[in-house]
């Protein structure tokens, strides 16, 4: 008993010592709590570029509020943030204002941009390409999968720009309903979770344009504004083409509904917007993506 009696005096002098040495943990977190950040010049051009002029705060420091506890993330990379930056003003943000002026960016756009650097996998092994949260934050994943020196238009595209209009669209239905006959097309076919076990093929045949579209009303109405606006005529051609009979009679109807919702409730012409965003997606190659110039 003794002996026990002086081991535990010895581990709680030990414990006070570490607590109270010169040795001190460092009490600061290693997240961004955003007390006495040091800002710097790219801090700077988000104030000039999306801050001032559309009311948007676009967040590339790793911020744990931000995050989705659910997920195992990572921060972005600086320089890749840089890029991403300079790449959703020019195709998402822009896009829009150059159709349908400013002060429906300021009006309806996210007030949070936050990136994360990783993936994010879904617990049925399925990964998330973006989020939006009540129409106040968008999230983007895979930030630190751009390559920089080469950036490839098709991941870009496919991660970022289709994903932008995606949650913007959201955002959008979110704040005024479509039309209830658009959830009466295909009724009988969304899967729900299952989605993640539908092919491309399947999806196309039963009405959707792509898998994830076949989950629920809500997001087959959004991937087809996403994937319109980001696609070529002949691209979006070529992707219906591929439907059975029945299928591109149900995209085709999907598609009618959602131009005439975008043109009457938001005034987006989508033909002209898929103009708009092709052009300055185009734009990317050419772009210098490392510098705040």
């Amino acid at each position: 008993m003794k002996k026990i009696k002086w081991l535990f005096i010895a581990l709680i002098a030990m414990v006070s010592w570490s607590c109270n040495g010169e040795d001190d943990l460092n009490p600061n977190s290693i997240f961004d709590s955003g007390k006495g950040i040091v800002e710097n010049e790219f801090d700077t051009w988000i104030y000039n570029n999306y801050t001032k002029p559309y009311n948007i705060e676009f967040k590339y420091r790793f911020e744990d509020k931000e995050a989705d506890y659910s997920y195992n993330l990572a921060p972005a990379e600086y320089t890749r943030a840089i890029a991403l930056a300079k790449m959703t003003k020019h195709v998402w943000v822009e896009s829009y204002e150059e159709l349908v002026g400013s002060e429906f960016i300021r009006t309806y756009c996210p007030k949070i941009l936050f990136l994360v650097g990783s993936f994010a996998y879904n617990s049925q092994g399925s990964i998330v390409l973006g989020t939006a949260e009540g129409g106040l934050k968008i999230v983007l994943y895979n930030v630190n999968g751009i390559d920089v020196d080469n950036p490839d238009l098709a991941m870009l595209n496919y991660w970022f720009f289709k994903t932008m209009h995606h949650e913007f669209g959201h955002i959008l239905n979110q704040t005024k309903n479509y039309s209830v006959d658009f959830n009466l097309i295909s009724p009988s076919n969304y899967q729900s979770s299952s989605w993640v076990n539908v092919s491309n093929q399947a999806a196309l045949d039963m009405g959707f344009v792509s898998p994830y579209a076949s989950s629920e009303t809500g997001e087959d109405f959004v991937e087809i504004i996403s994937i319109y606006v980001t696609s070529t005529e002949a691209g979006w051609n070529s992707l219906v083409g591929r439907a059975s009979t029945e299928g591109q009679s149900m995209i085709n109807q999907k598609l009618d509904l959602v131009k005439d919702y975008m043109l009457t409730t938001w005034g987006i012409n989508m033909d002209e917007l898929r103009a708009i965003v092709l052009r300055r997606s185009n734009d990317i190659l050419t772009m210098d993506l490392k510098t705040l110039n």
